[in-house]
Order: structure tokens, then C-alpha cells, then sequence
């Protein structure tokens, strides 16, 4: 009688106590970013890949990214993962492949815009900020539909162990130029006070609609699009507890290889 007693206790012990059985639910808050890695030690040539996509997304199912050793760019678009690589091909990615900077959210509108006018890049930026009022607010932007141009690049990816800064590999971008393209841009305008953790500014990555093309956005002429955007109101960052980033100095200004890389080119 003792001894069942005492199993009646421990299995009700495991019962109630919290956490013992179920795992941790996944961060399902649509207004919150998180961030893996940091911007700044990928600009500064920290290429490998440490987080799996099956932990990234659940923490979001939009957002954009690194694959691990700079293998091209990537996006996540409606809970999948996609990587672009430096010969242009487009693919989904396993869930057990590594990303050594990302970023996502749980995308849910709060403002949805149309436009059917043309615009270039420096015009849609314009647009954009007209719209997003708070300077230092974080968006995340979904922009779909017809684009009359649009210009993106992907790195090839980097050898075990190699640090070079992203800024002094630019020779080695590859770029593709699609007329008359349908996708989407996946992307966020993030605050200065965000640059280095990850990257302030306008950053967007496309993907086709046919979901075989892509890239980091350089250029682009707008046609008809639908403008979708997230207000988000705080942010999280899993650091890597790897050697190289606890010896990584993050106090050198980085800030104009960031804007290098963004814009995919050295300032003239």
C-alpha cells in the first residue's frame, strides 16, 4: 500500500508541475522580432552557421537571413524557408540546416496599401517612409505583386574557417536582373539605434512567385504592388556561445561596411 501511495504522488507530481511533460510553446507574438546572430559579426566575417531553421521558425514565419558559410541569401515567406544561392537556383531548405544570421517575426498586417505607380528605388523608399511615420519604429514589410524591374545578388559561399569582412568580398557578388517579374519582397525598416545588432535602414530579400528566384534586393521599378506592413514593438536576440564571437571585437565602427553590403557596392 506504501509503495503505491508514493507512485500515485510522483505521477501526480508530474502532472502539475509546470513544464515537466510539455514542452515550451513557440513564440507566437506577431509583434516581436527575433533576431539570431548579430549584424555586425556577419559583416565582420562570421559566416557559420549555429541555429537550425526548425528552432527559427518558431519564432516566426517572414523574415530574412544568412544560410550558413555565406552560401547566398535567404528568405522565410509563410512558415518556409528558402535559399538563393550565388548561381541564381532557389530552393526550399532543410529544417536541419544552420543559418548564422537571421531575422523573423510573426507576420500579421496592420496596414495594407495598394499602388499601381511606377516607382524606383529611391521613390519607393519615399513612399514607404511617408507612410511609416515613426522614425524609430520597426516595421516588418511584405510588398507583393508586379515589379517592371527588379535587381538582386547572392555571395557564393565561404571556406571552413574563413573570416574575410563581407565588404571586401563585393567582387565576388552575383547578380541577376529580372523585367516584368511577379514575387515578393520580404523585408524591414528597422531604427539606428537597431544598426550593428542588426542592420538599420530599408532591407528587403525577394522571391519569386514561382518561388525560384531570388536574393538580396539591389534595384528595383515597381509596377503594381500591395504593400503590407507590421508594426512591431520589441525585439530579442539569441546570441551565438561560440569561441569566435567571444572573441569578436564589436567595438570597431562597422557602420559603412554594413552600408556597403546593403547597397552592394563601395560608396563612390
Amino acid at each position: 500500500m506504501y509503495t503505491r501511495n508514493i507512485i500515485a504522488i510522483i505521477a501526480l507530481l508530474i502532472t502539475i508541475l509546470p513544464g515537466a511533460t510539455k514542452a515550451a510553446p513557440p513564440d507566437t507574438l506577431h509583434n516581436r522580432l527575433f533576431t539570431v546572430g548579430v549584424g555586425s559579426a556577419l559583416i565582420g566575417g562570421l559566416y557559420d552557421g549555429f541555429y537550425n531553421y526548425r528552432s527559427l521558425k518558431k519564432h516566426g514565419d517572414f523574415g530574412l537571413g544568412a544560410p550558413d558559410k555565406l552560401d547566398g541569401e535567404l528568405v522565410v515567406f509563410q512558415g518556409k524557408a528558402y535559399q538563393t544561392q550565388h548561381t541564381g537556383k532557389t530552393s526550399v531548405v532543410n529544417d536541419l540546416q544552420l543559418t548564422s544570421f537571421a531575422m523573423v517575426n510573426f507576420f500579421h498586417p496592420d496596414i495594407t496599401i495598394t499602388s499601381g505607380k511606377e516607382m524606383d528605388k529611391a521613390s519607393f523608399f519615399r513612399f514607404l517612409d511617408s507612410i511609416l511615420t515613426n522614425v524609430n519604429g520597426m516595421y516588418a514589410i511584405h510588398v507583393h505583386g508586379k515589379f517592371k524591374y527588379l535587381k538582386t545578388r547572392a555571395f557564393p559561399p565561404v571556406k571552413e574557417g574563413q573570416h574575410t569582412p563581407l565588404a571586401d568580398m563585393l567582387n565576388l557578388q552575383q547578380f541577376f536582373e529580372y523585367k516584368e517579374s511577379s514575387g515578393d519582397l520580404i523585408g524591414y525598416r528597422l531604427p539606428a539605434f537597431m544598426d550593428n545588432t542588426n542592420i538599420s535602414g530599408y532591407h528587403f530579400h525577394y522571391l519569386s512567385a514561382q518561388k525560384n528566384a531570388g536574393g538580396h534586393m539591389i534595384d528595383l521599378a515597381t509596377e503594381n504592388i500591395t504593400v503590407e506592413i507590421d508594426i512591431l514593438d520589441s525585439y530579442t536576440v539569441q546570441v551565438p556561445a561560440t569561441k569566435d564571437y567571444g572573441q569578436f571585437d564589436f567595438k570597431k565602427n562597422r557602420a559603412e561596411d554594413i552600408k556597403s553590403v546593403e547597397r552592394g557596392g563601395k560608396k563612390e
